[in-house]
């Protein structure tokens, strides 16, 4: 009967879960990605050299190589956005550059561009990728100089000019575009708090910023503060912000690919450093007054046979003086105490 007792006490107890019954990451329970999340300072770094939409997807690519990216926002004020349709004709017509046909509405050139040029190079690229062999040589080298040519006539044709299409172009990249007032440093005080309330919320553990603006150098010490892992995206070799990030890189390097490829190392170098700071060892008061309290509380005792009865007398022992003070060699006194 004690014993059925017993059993049901025992089985009745709830599992307390220790640090060691933590399973650590493993293959069959991985560690969960980076969150990055991705800020654009449009009125300071437009992509002007490159199509927005190749930017955009330049960008996102680029920031996959440190993580899952969870947002992609680019602020800018309404100017950067505004594209009024000429209501008078422009000094200069627009020249299509593979045809040479002249436009007086930038629009119109575009719809020319993308109904007659890019239809005919999709054309030649879809012959090109069905031919084997020596035909597949013949036709590249049949097309390489129209496809050249179509390619140089894209990069002036497809770049918005003023800021016609910039939004669209963004959106249908990734990004989620925010325009703010007209007022001065509207752009910036916006990106701030946004990027502030993403670390408020713990919504990322990388941020990457695409601007030249020192004025964000505050921001990126707060994140590293918080160690959350930074990266710029500018054009300035020397800049402030890229002397307070973790990683820097040019417009170029994330066009070209050179920032993908060397993110490796960077996520290496993250990696040992997170290591080591675990393996640093930090002072916690609290955590050394418990360990104080439960080593305080331990009893030791140990059994000698007759020092109780010499600790007792310790006062009677030798000559009869105090415990501190010490004979001299020759015995004559006492060392004098130190004062």
């Amino acid at each position: 009967m004690f014993s059925r007792f017993l059993h049901r006490i025992r089985s009745s107890k709830t599992p307390i879960t220790s640090l060691n019954s933590i399973k650590p990451f493993t293959s069959l329970n991985p560690k969960p990605p980076t969150r990055v999340a991705v800020f654009w300072d449009l009125d300071n770094k437009p992509p002007a050299s490159h199509p927005p939409h190749d930017a955009a997807v330049k960008l996102r690519t680029a920031a996959s190589s440190f993580g899952s990216v969870k947002l992609m926002v680019a602020y800018a004020n309404r100017h950067a956005f505004s594209y009024n349709t000429g209501l008078a004709k422009p000094a200069e017509p627009y020249f299509c550059g593979v045809c040479d046909r002249r436009f007086y509405a930038n629009e119109k050139l575009i719809a020319h561009f993308r109904q007659i040029h890019e239809t005919e190079n999709q054309k030649r690229v879809r012959q090109i990728e069905a031919a084997k062999g020596h035909q597949r040589v013949r036709l590249v080298a049949k097309y390489s100089m129209k496809m050249e040519k179509y390619k140089r006539a894209a990069r002036n044709v497809l770049t918005p000019k003023e800021g016609y299409g910039l939004a669209d172009e963004l959106k249908r990249g990734g990004f989620w575009v925010k325009m703010v007032s007209d007022k001065p440093e509207a752009a910036d005080r916006a990106l701030k708090e946004h990027m502030v309330d993403v670390m408020d919320r713990r919504e990322a553990e990388c941020l990457v910023l695409v601007s030249d603006d020192s004025g964000f150098a505050e921001v990126l010490w707060e994140a590293k503060e918080r160690c959350l892992r930074t990266v710029v995206i500018g054009d300035l070799s020397e800049g402030k912000l890229k002397r307070v990030a973790d990683v820097a890189y040019s417009w170029k390097e994330v066009v070209m690919g050179k920032a993908k490829k060397e993110v490796e190392k960077v996520v290496g170098k993250w990696r040992d450093r997170d290591v080591l700071k675990k393996l640093e060892w930090s002072y916690d008061p609290v955590l050394e007054k418990e360990r104080g309290f439960c080593c305080g509380d331990w009893d030791y005792g140990f059994d000698s046979d007759g020092d109780d009865d010499e600790v007792e007398n310790g006062a009677e022992m030798g000559d009869g003086g105090d415990w501190w003070e010490m004979d001299d060699e020759d015995g004559a006194g006492s060392s004098r105490p130190c004062r």
